[in-house]
């Protein structure tokens, strides 16, 4: 089996790639820096913004046959909408739904090749949004609903799309959410740090919780191995005991009974 997975030098993208690769598949580890690749994988420079690296991991998967995908590249941006800079926005949906969709176009004549499989990585924030998570759970809204589209344009063609919804993964994004958060917050006028201040502060202790005590990344990785080997797989693997919780919660209730649970448990950490 020969796999690409993008943004594979940290977190969840690194930990699939070598739970793949120590499985015995051929990893093409889609890295900004090959130098950052992991052991046992073979780099592929892979800037998954940039079009000239989009496109030769395209031809490099036509050339070598690819069998699996696994959208894994992903950045957070934190913020209050009501001040939020476009550009931020922008930025957060390009990277993790418009490159998403990029990558996989420029794969797909490679898996159809193959019957492969797409593995797109959204997240519990692609069914719930929190406040301040708006710009995030936007880009992983929208990739739910591009993988639901496309695994039904792709029927008869032997090629799945499968959905990954974790909670809190113990990995560098919430660090570096928390740096670009800090950065994003302290441009925005004297008058929106002080209506969102106190918000502010209770989810960035969430986030650092987060950070510190969620699953570990190793156990979304496995996850995606067995999607990989799976004859039929779902179409959605929610993972994280927080992420059950939320998932089930959003089954239940809807609009504002679910907006009043979330303001109290918000509450409840300030």
């Amino acid at each position: 089996m020969r796999v690409l997975v993008p943004g594979a030098s940290t977190g969840i993208g690194r930990a699939t790639a070598l739970e793949l690769a120590r499985r015995g598949a051929a990893v093409l580890a889609g890295v900004r820096d090959p130098a950052a690749a992991p052991e046992g994988c073979t780099p592929l420079k892979l800037d998954v913004t940039s079009p000239d690296d989009v496109a030769a991991a395209g031809q490099e998967a036509i050339r070598g046959g690819l069998d699996a995908l696994v959208n894994n590249a992903g950045i957070a941006v934190v913020g209050p909408l009501e001040y939020l800079p476009l550009d931020a926005l922008r930025r957060q949906l390009e990277v993790n739904t418009i490159a998403q969709l990029a990558v996989t176009q420029a794969c797909l004549p490679a898996l159809r090749a193959a019957r492969g499989r797409i593995v797109n990585l959204s997240s519990i924030s692609g069914r719930m949004a929190l406040p301040l998570y708006g710009p995030y759970a936007a880009s992983k809204y929208a990739l739910e609903a591009l993988s639901d589209s496309l695994r039904q344009e792709l029927r008869g063609t032997g090629v799945d799309v499968v959905l990954i919804e974790p909670g809190a993964i113990d990995t560098p994004i919430w660090e570096r959410g928390t740096r670009a958060g800090d950065a994003l917050w302290e441009a925005l006028p004297a008058v929106a740090r002080e209506r969102y201040g106190p918000l502010r502060e209770t989810i960035r202790r969430l986030a650092e919780h987060a950070g510190r005590d969620g699953e570990p990344p190793e156990a979304v990785a496995r996850t995606i191995a067995g999607v990989l080997a799976a004859r039929r797989p779902r179409t959605r693997y929610v993972i994280g005991r927080d992420a059950r919780l939320q998932a089930a919660l959003q089954r239940i209730l809807a609009g504002r009974p679910m907006d009043a649970l979330v303001r109290a448990a918000l509450n409840r950490r300030a």
